[in-house]
């Protein structure tokens, strides 16, 4: 971890404290509440979304109702956003979303858990809107000169998350085979869903 990373996470730490414990004194929450919501998040996983991409891969009426109101959609599987709103978006030949919080470190954690540290640096938030394909050549993603790269910068209301493109040599899989394929960053839009290299 580098320092800048340190520096942030001890940050957090500090304001998440203060913070948890004034809205305790107040009575606005409880601390069982808060270690109740802390207890529920570890229980996200990248699972959940490669679950939802999966479904779309393999239901075209899902996937239309994913791309419509990825809320509403994710909920037929059982998936809860709450208050928020989440938005898909699709990857194509000629089109790659990438996804970044410029302000804080929004994410999905509803399907994708914990973002990892990288997605909260100041570094990747400022980088991603500038230099969108320098940042994903270092993530190893060498994208067409020809291809469109498109970023969505998430909101406190508002989430994305990006529905890579299946893998041609897919075809033979289960759909629980070809969620095995899907990557937190490929959800992110960092990477490719394009190995079979994780399916047993």
């Amino acid at each position: 971890m580098s320092l800048e990373h340190a520096r942030y996470d001890r940050n957090a730490e500090l304001l998440e404290r203060a913070f948890r414990e004034l809205l305790v004194e107040r009575g606005v929450v409880s601390d069982a509440a808060v270690d109740a919501g802390v207890e529920f998040m570890y229980t996200r996983t990248p699972a959940l979304g490669a679950r939802v991409v999966a479904r779309a891969w393999f239901d075209p009426g899902f996937k239309a109702r994913l791309l419509e109101d990825g809320s509403a959609a994710v909920g037929e599987l059982g998936i809860e956003v709450r208050s928020l709103k989440l938005v898909v978006v699709e990857n194509t030949p000629m089109l790659h979303n990438l996804i970044v919080c410029t302000l804080c470190s929004c994410y999905p954690r509803m399907l994708l858990g914990l973002p990892p540290d990288w997605y909260k640096s100041l570094e990747y938030r400022s980088r991603a809107i500038r230099e969108p394909r320098a940042v994903l050549a270092e993530f190893g993603l060498h994208l067409p000169a020809g291809m469109t790269v498109r970023v969505h910068d998430s909101t406190a209301d508002m989430r994305y998350l990006v529905l890579p493109m299946r893998p041609e040599e897919t075809d033979s899989l289960s759909e629980a085979e070809c969620a095995m394929l899907v990557t937190r960053d490929a959800m992110i839009g960092v990477a490719r869903v394009d190995s079979l290299k994780n399916v047993l």
